[in-house]
């Protein structure tokens, strides 16, 4: 039985996917296995993956069904103890593994676990996620508010998520119903019933320079079900209401450039403004083509080592 279980889903991703899996077999820590699900892709990703020779990969190949169903598939057939996901798109540093089992050696107990991480925005500019604790330790630490310290960026991204099997299974997995959204509402579901164990050692490399999409109409109405969901337990919540205010700020913002006026209302109506600063709620006031223009300058703006930040989510 390996320690871990690497959960890959895949999807069209042939340019990437060879570094992420590269990244994968080079793990200074060796106890694990790989599953990848291919989820229908129509280019050369299964190829590329086959080229690459290791008795620790296992393939699972699918029609499309979303990447809720691949990771939930692969997550299936894994015999790891705990599952460590990562996205096709991006990779991990050598010592990821390690700094996981770290944790895990600290926090025996512990089902949701996540190290820290890279943001690439583009291919000359990468920066640190901005996270909000005030630890300045290199070990392992207990974050018992989540969404108080995911108001910048998320303390737990997919790719350097970890959780115990058993637990993955008890939380219900990642929800197919979701096509956009899916980790996110996972990672709220458990840190609404226990802490997180965050490793500070940044090991995984989140490759944001693909994230350039305002999204399609019926996905931001995903998103818009996905907050709406969860507007019983932000009442008791007050972190969990700033956090959430926050992403529907982003959402608000997309939806306002794309002319989604129905979906823009009914997110801004969402909005407690006491949870935003002050140029957030200017922007949201902003006309419509100003809004247009600075996000058309946004991939400029991160080509040349700047982050428009008033556009994240």
């Amino acid at each position: 039985m390996p320690f871990f279980s690497v959960i890959i889903p895949l999807y069209n991703k042939e340019s990437y996917i060879e570094d992420c899996l590269q990244s994968v077999l080079n793990q200074s820590f060796n106890d694990f296995e790989v599953i990848i699900t291919n989820d229908g892709s129509t280019d050369n990703s299964l190829c590329k993956v086959k080229s690459i020779q290791s008795d620790k990969i296992q393939i699972i190949d699918q029609k499309n069904q979303g990447v809720s169903l691949a990771r939930n598939n692969a997550s299936a057939k894994a015999s790891g103890i705990y599952l460590a996901f990562l996205d096709a798109d991006d990779v991990w540093k050598k010592d990821h593994l390690h700094c996981l089992a770290e944790s895990i050696k600290v926090y025996p107990k512990s089902n949701f676990l996540a190290n820290n991480y890279w943001i690439k925005y583009s291919d000359s500019y990468s920066a640190p996620a901005k996270i909000d604790i005030n630890s300045t330790n290199d070990k392992p630490i207990v974050i018992q508010d989540l969404f108080g310290s995911s108001l910048h960026n998320n303390i737990i991204w997919t790719s350097a998520a970890c959780l115990n099997r058993e637990a993955f299974f008890k939380y219900g997995q990642f929800n197919p119903e979701y096509t956009t959204g899916q980790d996110l509402d996972l990672w709220i579901r458990i840190g609404l019933k226990e802490p997180l164990i965050f490793n500070p050692k940044k090991t995984m490399i989140y490759n944001y320079a693909l994230e350039h999409s305002l999204g399609k109409s019926e996905q931001n109405l995903v998103r818009l079900k996905l907050f709406s969901s969860f507007k019983d337990d932000e009442k008791l919540n007050r972190s969990l209401k700033q956090y959430l205010d926050i992403k529907r700020y982003g959402l608000a913002l997309r939806t306002k450039i794309n002319g989604e006026t129905e979906i823009f209302h009914k997110v801004r109506s969402d909005i407690s403004k006491e949870n935003l600063n002050f140029k957030q709620n200017l922007l949201l006031k902003t006309p419509r083509i100003i809004l247009r223009l600075l996000n058309k300058a946004r991939p400029f703006l991160l080509k040349n080592s700047w982050y428009l930040k008033h556009f994240k989510s």
